[in-house]
């Protein structure tokens, strides 16, 4: 049977086909690299120091993956709910999954499910906001194609809080930045550095870590003349002269020391690790994606967030997952806990993966399944969760959380908790407004 190849989700918003190098910016401004490395000047708060060394890998599956055909698979439900994949065991005794994730099924004592997941909108834009940030956007949200965040994503809250380690940034979206992923009202202090290219790709490199062609290597030391050939610090300097010109300054010097350094070029150069590691993550977008991750939390960054697209699967979602989507996941998931696992990083690194929900249990007349936030299964692990845990569970049909529900603001909680964050610490919106970091998340005690 042939099938379409979906380019667009089912709201009509277009896959960015094509990918740019560069720095984008809340409230939908171009913001450059100069004004993202703030590190000294992230607010003070409740911070558990002892958690210092912790990161995070946020790995985002956008459109949404369907959980009732992976991680909380319904065996004895009717054909037209429970699809045509089997289950098999994983190397935890009496938890089962599906039979396209082998490489995920023995790395499965490497991290917990929650599969009472939920939360009240099925709507791409608002869900993913959400899920990104734990707060569910109010009357008002924009769910177009510019930057829409109403409140700050987990890693902008992440790089505001405790900053930048050494010369790398504490916040990198790869390969490009969801339109709910930057800082919101905490400003272009916290907006991530993104990397908007496919480190799959021949040749994939960073250009903001090389100077302009224009400047020699013997210039390099020259630093006022290597900012003036700078011209998009320069003109992002000129946008906001009028504002914070001073402060400014201050992070195009940082800029430069990014670009001269060995420790941030040594993270993004991703042509350093093996061919046979390369290929056990997937040479793919999300696998080449999960190994940068795991190299830039290994040299220091604080938060990365993976976007991968297209799990909106209302057409063939049986013939894309096991075609195209699983294989993937497969790969790229179990490499990245393996992989952390074996170099001692795993302890020191949160991972998260989920969409930004689940998909229907009735399968639909395009033998599709269609969005579903009411019940769905989120995987977490590392960073002090324990391994092999099922949190929760679903009803017969994974309609609803049958016990022990959890949403987006327990998912938020639980994360600053293991970053050394308090969660009940407040942010201040630039009318002085205080908003509580989990917005009343509790931490899912049962993962830790």
């Amino acid at each position: 049977m042939s099938f379409p190849n979906k380019t667009t989700f089912c709201d009509g918003h277009s896959r960015r086909d094509v990918l740019r190098i560069g720095t984008a910016g809340a409230f939908g401004l171009p913001f450059a690299l100069p004004q993202i490395l703030a590190a000294e000047n992230y607010a003070s708060g409740s911070v558990d120091s002892s958690k210092n060394d912790v990161s995070f890998i946020y790995v985002f599956l956008k459109g949404g993956l369907s959980t009732i055909d992976t991680f909380d698979m319904k065996p004895d439900a009717p054909d037209t709910v429970r699809g045509p994949f089997s289950s098999m065991a994983t190397n935890v005794p009496g938890t089962r999954i599906c039979d396209q994730l082998p490489n995920i099924a023995k790395q499965m004592d490497k991290f917990s499910i929650i599969r009472s997941f939920t939360h009240r909108n099925a709507g791409h834009g608002p869900a993913d906001h959400y899920m990104l940030t734990g707060f569910h956007p109010t009357a008002g949200f924009n769910t177009g194609l510019k930057p829409n965040n109403q409140h700050p994503s987990l890693g902008s809250v992440i790089a505001h809080k405790l900053g930048a380690r050494g010369s790398i940034p504490p916040y990198v979206c790869l390969p490009a930045m969801h339109n709910s992923a930057s800082s919101a009202y905490l400003g272009p202090k916290a907006v991530p550095f993104t990397i908007e290219a496919d480190p799959s790709s021949p040749g994939f490199a960073v250009p903001d870590l090389q100077p302009p062609l224009t400047v020699d290597a013997q210039r390099l030391e020259d630093r006022r003349g290597l900012l003036k050939k700078v011209d998009r610090f320069q003109q992002s300097a000129e946008q906001r002269a009028n504002s914070d010109a001073d402060q400014l300054s201050v992070f195009a010097e940082r800029a430069t020391d990014l670009m001269t350094s060995k420790q941030a070029k040594d993270a993004f150069n991703i042509e350093a690790e093996p061919a046979k590691l390369r290929d056990e993550y997937g040479r793919n977008t999300l696998g080449q994606s999960c190994l940068m991750a795991r190299r830039l939390v290994e040299a220091g960054v604080r938060c990365v967030t993976i976007e991968h697209s297209n799990w909106d699967t209302h057409y063939y979602n049986f013939q894309t997952l096991e075609n195209d989507l699983l294989p993937k996941l497969n790969l790229a998931m179990a490499a990245l806990y393996r992989d952390l696992d074996d170099r001692g990083q795993l302890e020191k690194t949160v991972v998260v993966v989920t969409g930004e929900f689940g998909r229907t249990p009735k399968i639909n007349k395009d033998a599709g399944r269609d969005h579903w936030s009411r019940c769905f299964t989120v995987a977490l692990g590392g960073g002090g969760i324990q391994g092999g845990r099922v949190i929760g569970k679903s009803d017969k049909w994974a309609s609803d959380p049958a016990e022990d529900p959890h949403g987006p603001e327990d998912l938020a909680a639980t994360v600053y908790h293991l970053l050394g964050i308090n969660p009940r610490d407040e942010m201040h919106t630039p009318d002085g407004r205080p908003i509580m970091l989990s917005n009343g998340g509790k931490v899912v005690d049962a993962l830790l």
